[in-house]
Formats: C-alpha cells, structure tokens, sequence
C-alpha cells in the first residue's frame, strides 16, 4: 500500500461480487480502474457509490446511535443510560480539563462506548444491502455474489489509524440467506476532536453534572434516556470520519452514455422516474426499471440548480475552467415559466443567443453533466465518480481533461474514474512524476504543469482470469520508463506486427 498518512487511507477488498473473484484496493484521492471491458470495473465503482451514499447520506449518527436512545425502553433491552454517561464522562473530562489548543486534541473510546457505537454499525447490514441493490437496480443485494463454490460476496473496509493501533474493519457478507454487516472497533481507539466539537463536549459535561444527581425514576429515566441519545448522536458525528475515512464523505456518480441521457433525459425522466414512488425501484407498472446511479443521476439533472444547492457559498466556479480549457463556451440550465423543467444549453465563446445542448457536439453534452456538477452540486472534500471521461473526446482533450481532474484533486476533491483511455494514463504517469521537479517561480500557472504525489494517485488493473473464471485486481506502479502499464502496448505491438505481415505479403506479390 502507499505512503499515505494513516488518517487519509482506507484499505478496500472485495471477493466474489459480481464477475471480481478478488480485488485488494486503497482509496486514494484520484483512483483509476482500468482494464479490459466486462471485467468489473463499473460493478467496484458503483458499489463505492452505494457505501459513500450509506454512510455518507442515508445513513447517520442520528439513526444509528441517538436512535438507539431516542424513546424509553425497559432496562436491559439496552445499555442503562447511567453507564453510558459514566463512560461518556470518563472519556471526555480529562480531554477538556486540558488546556484547549486551536488544533483540538484527541479522546479514547471506553470499553462500553465502543461498544455501543459496534452495535450502531452492525445493526444496518440490512439497509445496506437495500442500498446496494438499489444502486444496481436488483429485487437482492445477494444476487451480485459471484456464482462459484460458495455463492458468497464479501467486501471488506480496512482502516489504519497508526501503527500502534489495531485497525477497525467493517465486513459486509452478501449471501442467499443473509446480508451481514460487523464492524471491529478497537477500545483504544485515538479519536481526533476539532475546536468545535470541544464546545459541543463541553456542553456535554456540564449535562452530565446535572444528571449525575437525577434521582432513579421512570420519569427520570425518560430523562437520561434522551439525553444519552444526544450525547450518542453527538460522539456518532466525531467518530464516523475517524472509523469510515473518506467513505462517510457524500459522493457523486455520472455514470457511462451521459451524452444520450442528457438528451433523453427530459423522456427518460416523465417515462420512468415520475411513475416510481422512490427512485431506483421497480414501478407497479411494466414500465422497465432504473437502476439507482442512473435514477440519481436523472433526478439531479432536474434539481442541478435547486436553491438548497445554490444556498451553499461557492468561493469559486470550478465547472468554468473545464469550459475554458476545453470547450471553447458555457454550459447553462433555464427553467420553463409553466413546469419548472431544466433546460440545458451551451453558448459558444463570441456567441449572443444559445443552444440547446442537443445541438452542441457530443464533446461538450458529455462533458457538459461534469461542469453542471461541479457548479451546482459537488464541493471540495466530496466524491466525483466518473465513468470512462474520454468518451467523445478527442486524444488531445482526453490529456487536457485529466488535467483538469488532476487539479479538482489539488482543491480538495476525491475522484475516482473508470476508463479504457491509453492517453489519460499516459497523462497521469506525466502528472505523477512531475511532482518530483523544483518548484520554481516560472511554473505555469495554466493548468499544464499540474502535479499529484504518488501517495495521492492510485491505478488499479481488472484482469481476467480463466480459473477461477473472473477477474483479478491489483494495483500497477509506474515502471522504469515512467508508464502505467496496462496491457496498451500489446495492442499497439500486434496492430504493428499485423502491419508488417501485410506489408511484407504485398511485397512479395509485387
């Protein structure tokens, strides 16, 4: 695994999901699949999709930990309260009699703490597997184990926090009969608190002072009860980055043929998604189904400009350099005075009026759902997933838009994309290694001379293999020539030695 700081890594195994016999991937701040088609690619991108929108959006503190507390329950069915906030105090008073420092400090999770927050995971293997099925628009997340001996899929996230510390893990099994999810936390887990959740802890402490001198009761009980579902929900907000990594962040996914469904989304969206009670699920009716990153996507195409969007305070327009760098205009959105449906357009540079974007080439409808998302939607520190972004491109622009990622990476941002493009890892290589150069004061400040470490790039090959049938996945380093190799070069060898063998054959006929 690479170099990267415990706190950023997040180790990813996948076993007999879908045509991947084994997959042993880090998630890094830009991760590359790529390989031959049909080899699983785009069933480990859309299963990173599903658990960033488990644990990233649907799922919560709120739900997992506070709801736990969140009504009486006879003592016993739970954790008695009074323990809980005997552990909570433990843990938090030494931390805040501390002097505070602006960087925050960190806490240890008690015994009986981690084990509540253990039993807040492992409750949602159910829900999870909902939402696996849903992204992949299936009745059972079971049905994307791998058909073998044992029909079993497993996937496994793996978290680092030092190197004195046991890891935590999180496994979720897909089988005929069950989806299981366990989660293993260890005790002395270090937990980092920021200034403001020291604020919040604080707050906390003082409640527990009161509390500690509540008389039992049933009323009092009701009392503790809620208040300890606070308190859950509050440490649930701490830890869930410390335990997930960068899968707690939200995540985006434009999936593969964005140029068809941006121009039949309009009919896709009154066929499919207005007659489905909850996107992703099949109709009552025999209208076909969508799956759930196709249904996502249409439904944020229809709300791109929504104000619960536009009230986030964007400093800077990152879709607009994306648009100068590549496609020479601006893409835009216009709402119909009597629906309320988007429009999508694309003005030229120089040009007055607008298009609609059916009529702009297909360069720009496929880059055009980026820009949009970039602009409306996605912010730094979430997750872009691109499916192939060289579609429609032309191998000059498949180099400038690598670029272009390259430096969504720099501004915070995660992407992970999956592609069959010889250029854009070409580009990448040229990235990488351009991080080992001086910085100088004549470095370019347009976009070429981008550069990412290698402890931020990870590219990760799908090979198929014939026994056990299915694909094998494994990371690829730049070699001595400062390549990629993906298997590329084998393909332009044999066009080459094809060449040859036919020009030798119309030699010797002449």
């Amino acid at each position: 695994m690479s170099g990267l700081p415990k706190g950023d890594a997040l180790e990813f195994q996948v076993s007999d999901f879908g045509p991947i016999v084994d997959a042993t991937i880090e998630l890094r701040p830009l991760t590359v699949f790529v390989g031959p088609s049909n080899t699983g690619k785009s069933y480990l991108a859309i299963l990173v999709y599903a658990l960033h929108r488990f644990f990233g959006g649907a799922w919560s503190a709120r739900q997992r930990f506070g709801g736990r507390y969140g009504f009486v329950r006879p003592p016993g069915t739970v954790t008695e309260p009074r323990s809980i906030i005997a552990s909570f105090d433990k843990m938090t008073r030494p931390f805040l009699d501390r002097k505070k420092s602006p960087a925050g400090g960190s806490i240890v999770l008690p015994p009986l703490v981690a084990d509540e927050i253990r039993s807040g995971f492992d409750s949602s293997g159910d829900a999870l597997g909902r939402e696996i099925s849903r992204c992949f628009g299936m009745d059972e997340a079971n049905a994307l184990s791998r058909h073998g001996r044992r029909n079993v899929a497993r996937i496994v996230l793996r978290r680092r926090i030092a190197d004195d510390v046991t890891p935590v893990e999180h496994t979720l099994t897909l089988a005929a009969q069950r989806t299981e999810f366990r989660t293993s936390i260890p005790s002395d887990i270090p937990i980092q608190v920021g200034t403001a959740s020291t604020d919040e802890l604080d707050e906390c402490v003082r409640q527990i002072d009161y509390l500690r001198g509540v008389e039992a009761g049933e009323k009092k009980y009701r009392e503790r009860a809620y208040f300890v579902s606070r308190l859950m929900e509050l440490l649930g907000e701490i830890i869930l980055p410390r335990v997930l990594g960068p899968m707690h962040r939200p995540a985006y996914y434009l999936p593969a043929d964005r140029t068809g469904v941006m121009h039949a989304h309009s009919v896709v969206v009154s066929a499919l998604i207005g007659s489905a009670p909850t996107a992703g699920l099949r109709p009552a009716t025999r209208t076909p189904m969508l799956s759930g990153v196709l249904a996502d996507f249409l439904e944020q195409l229809i709300e791109i400009d929504h104000p619960r969007y536009s009230r986030r305070r964007r400093r800077h327009d990152y879709g607009s350099s994306i648009e100068e760098a590549i496609l020479g205009g601006s893409v835009g959105v216009e709402r119909s005075a009597t629906i309320n449906y988007p429009r999508f357009t694309y003005r030229p540079d120089g040009w007055k009026n607008d298009l609609p974007l059916m009529n702009a080439s297909s360069m720009v409808s496929e880059l055009a759902p980026v820009v949009l998302y970039l602009r409306h939607m996605v912010a730094p520190g979430q997750v872009l997933i691109v499916e192939e972004p060289e579609s429609h491109l032309h191998p000059a622009m498949q180099v400038k838009f690598t670029r272009q990622l390259a430096a969504l990476v720099n501004a915070g941002f995660r992407v992970l994309v999956t592609t069959h493009s010889e250029w854009l890892l070409e580009e990448l290589a040229n990235i990488v290694r351009r991080s080992n150069l001086p910085k100088t004061r004549e470095t370019k400040r347009n976009g070429d001379e981008v550069a990412l470490g290698a402890d931020q790039v990870g590219a990760w090959l799908f090979e198929p293999k014939r026994r056990p049938k299915g694909s094998v996945v494994s990371e690829i380093h730049l070699d001595e020539s400062g390549l990629f190799p993906t298997g590329f070069e084998e393909v332009a060898a044999a066009l080459h030695n094809d060449w040859a063998d036919i020009s030798s054959r119309i030699g010797d006929k002449s």
